[in-house]
């Protein structure tokens, strides 16, 4: 019945985490690309640039709060991941019995 269950969570998370895949992409290339303007902004010493970058910087934050429900994704994937770690940990316990019962 374990099994079961642990099947029944990876698997939904499985499908969580292919359905929010593409906006997890366009959440890290925002920030990246939030990033590299930051950058940009720090380095310019002109007034006009600076109202620029932080023009476009604004826009893209934007952009990166529209794709925060990929953080769901982030999220079914640490679930997958420790129902991985499960199903291994039960699979080394189960055949460790077996080799010293035998």
């Amino acid at each position: 019945m374990k099994k079961f269950g642990l099947l029944l969570a990876g698997g939904l998370a499985a499908i969580i985490l292919l359905a929010t895949i593409g906006p997890m992409i366009a959440l890290l290339m925002s920030l990246v690309l939030l990033y590299f303007i930051y950058k940009q902004y720090v380095k310019t010493e002109s007034t006009g640039w600076k109202i620029g970058f932080i023009l476009i910087g604004l826009s893209v934050l934007g952009a990166c709060i529209h794709q925060i429900p990929s953080l769901i994704g982030v999220a079914a994937a640490y679930v997958l991941y420790v129902v991985y770690k499960k199903w291994t940990k039960e699979k080394t316990i189960n055949n460790i019995k077996s080799t010293t019962l035998s």
